[in-house]
């Protein structure tokens, strides 16, 4: 029997696979109880091209006295800084790799907002 963290790493497993086989850059998102990172790789895997998360300090500014990183809102302000760099970095065109978390909440206010942003995927 699987717990919790093994069903979810198994899920990603499966979609890294796919995202590998396209050979696209990917928009990696990890979700914590307290923050959220967000990651484009490479389509190849060997190169970090943009990174942004709410452990930053300029993030953690914005945020407020707070810092609160576990909110939806924070997760937006985080989807639109990873959109801007990477296509800072040249890339527009991503598949989204949500880690094998449910794409709701958090996860879904950091695609839309790296939508608005102008990301595609």
């Amino acid at each position: 029997m699987l717990n919790k963290k093994e069903q979810r790493l198994r899920r990603a497993r499966q979609t890294r696979v796919r995202i590998a086989n396209l050979g696209v850059a990917r928009l990696m998102v990890n979700r914590t109880n307290l923050h959220i990172y967000a990651s484009v790789i490479s389509g190849d895997g060997s190169k970090v091209l943009a990174s942004a998360s709410t452990v930053q300090p300029d993030l953690r500014k914005e945020l407020g006295a707070t810092g609160k990183g576990a909110t939806t809102d924070a997760a937006a302000r985080v989807g639109k800084l990873i959109a801007e760099r990477a296509k800072a970095a040249g890339v527009e065109q991503v598949a989204f790799d949500r880690s094998g978390f449910a794409y709701h909440g958090r996860v879904k206010a950091l695609a839309e907002a790296a939508r608005e942003a102008g990301l595609q995927f």
